[in-house]
Formats: C-alpha cells, structure tokens, sequence
C-alpha cells in the first residue's frame, strides 16, 4: 500500500511540473515550433508548417489555451470549423469554452440538408457548406482555422453563418499572414491572431 502510494506521490508531483512548464510557454515558445519551408507550395512562398506544434504535446495544449483565452472575450454561443484545419482547432477551442461545434466543410462531405456559399480562388472558386440546424437565430458564432492568408475562406464562411440567420461573435486564427491583407475582407468582424507574420 505504502509502494502504491508513493507511485501516485511521484505521479502527481510530476504532472504538477509538467503543468508549470506549460504554464511557463509564452508565444516565442509557440512560434518556435512553427516550421519555416521555402518555395512551398511554389516558388517565392515560405510555407508556415504547423505540423511541429500539433506533434508537441506540451505546444499544442499550450496553443489552444491561448486560442481559447483569445476566443473567450468574443462571447460566443457555438464555434463553427473550416475544414479541414480549422477542426483541430475548433473542437479543443470549443471544448475550452464549454460551447458546441459545427463542422464547415466542403461540397458532399455534410449528410443532412446545408446551406453553401461559394466563394472565388485566384484559380477558380470553390464552395463552403454547413448544416442547416448547426446554427440559427440566437446563436453568436467564433469561426475558427489554422492560417488567415488572404481572407477568401473565411469571408465565405462569415457569409455563410450569417445566412444561417446567426451573428458572427468573431473570426480566430492560430496564424496570420500580415502581408497578404486578409483581415481587411473581414469588415467589422473581429479578428484575433496567435501568431503574426509579417
């Protein structure tokens, strides 16, 4: 009994430091563990590879805290995920805040009865779905995805909230491409960023 005991001692005792060490991550800590690769997906594009952070245990419960602490002041009511990123995100945000959550996803991918927004790409254009009882009248929505690159997706998905007859709390992002000016297709919405790159 004693031996046990002494095994849940150490156990706690090492939980309790894992927890300061996150505790004592701050955004440095997290943009160190985002991965810089050069000409991709062309060249004269430095990709932001988030891949490192969601391998790090530590980073990524670290980085949804704050997602979550960043999210908490838009006082929303549901928190709605752009596929597909944006789901690993939105589920762990949404659980933070106590609130339910709703998948945006692509043409087909949804098995009840949606409303879409179509919405134009350099190349074409493509098209975001959501079911039609995810949210309505009432509801105050925080969308959430990975990267805010140049506003096109997720202006098609405040579009979409909107058309469901709900209001937009606010759009959050674990990384903002500053330069490629998305934000600004956002309107009034607002807008909250854990990383900013120039």
């Amino acid at each position: 009994m004693l031996s046990a005991r002494l095994r849940v001692d150490r156990c706690r005792v090492r939980a309790s430091r894992a927890s300061a060490d996150i505790e004592r991550m701050d955004i440095t800590d997290i943009q160190g563990h985002i991965r810089d690769i050069a000409n991709f997906p062309a060249p004269g594009i430095t990709f932001r590879d988030i891949t490192p952070l969601l391998g790090d245990p530590d980073g990524l419960r670290s980085s949804l805290d704050m997602l979550a602490n960043l999210g908490r002041p838009m006082e929303a009511t549901a928190v709605v995920g752009i596929e597909s990123r944006g789901f690993l995100f939105g589920v762990p945000v949404a659980d933070r805040l106590g609130l339910g959550f709703a998948p945006m996803r692509k043409p087909g991918k949804l098995p009840f009865d949606v409303i879409s927004q179509r919405y134009e790409l350099e190349y074409g254009s493509d098209t975001l779905e959501l079911h039609i009882d995810a949210v309505g009248p009432g509801d105050r929505v925080l969308i959430v995805d990975d990267v805010l690159a140049t506003g096109g997706t997720a202006a098609a998905a405040v579009s979409l909230v909107e058309a469901a007859g709900a209001a937009v709390a606010g759009c959050l992002f674990l990384v903002e491409l500053d330069a490629l000016g998305g934000r600004s297709r956002l309107g009034s919405c607002p807008v909250a960023s854990l990383l900013t790159y120039p």
